[in-house]
């Protein structure tokens, strides 16, 4: 009986789980998507992109990066750079403007952060689908996520990813977190 219980319990939390995080985006969530691609072409994003990229930074360099991001509970010197540079500021300016979005990130050609409106979980996003799919080899593309609840934010959130061009060229991307309690 008692190991019946413990089945049962066991399936209601998995259904539970599911039910939260497999949710996929509402129908205006990715009609919205189709809105936030034009801030992938805007000059101040695209100028900081192509100004990281130049760098060449080594992928052993970018995960070496990631990994001391990730150790770190605060706002380290590196982060406070990237907080305190001018895309950085338009994000932030952005993510009041349209009201829906927790967090505005870009990233470079390699998945790197290039500026954010709000520190990320990790530096190097490269190999997660919000830049996969965006970026896409360079081909660019959208990436919506399911939604998944925030504790940060204590919001129903679904990352949109669409990709930076300079002109017709794919040369980053750029992910909005977006409340789905708040888009009209």
């Amino acid at each position: 009986m008692k190991n019946q219980f413990i089945i049962i319990l066991l399936i209601v939390c998995f259904v539970s789980v599911n039910l939260i995080y497999g949710e996929k985006a509402s129908q205006k969530v990715v009609d919205l998507s189709k809105d936030l691609v034009k801030y992938g072409t805007s000059s101040v994003i695209v100028k900081a992109v192509k100004a990281q990229n130049a760098q060449k930074l080594a992928l052993n360099e970018i995960k070496k990066k990631d990994e001391e991001w990730k150790k770190t509970p605060g706002i380290s010197s590196f982060m406070k750079s990237l907080f305190d540079n001018e895309c950085s500021k338009y994000l932030s300016k952005l993510q009041d403007q349209l009201g829906y979005c927790s967090e505005i990130f870009v990233m470079d050609n390699q998945g790197a952060n290039v500026a954010l409106s709000e520190k990320t979980s990790d530096y190097w996003q490269g190999d997660e689908a919000k830049f996969t799919e965006s970026f896409n080899s360079g081909r660019g593309g959208i990436h919506i996520s399911d939604v998944e609840f925030d504790t940060s934010s204590q919001a129903y959130l679904v990352q949109i990813s669409v990709p930076v061009k300079d002109g017709g060229k794919v040369i980053g991307a750029i992910t909005f977190g977006v409340d789905v309690d708040k888009v009209k």
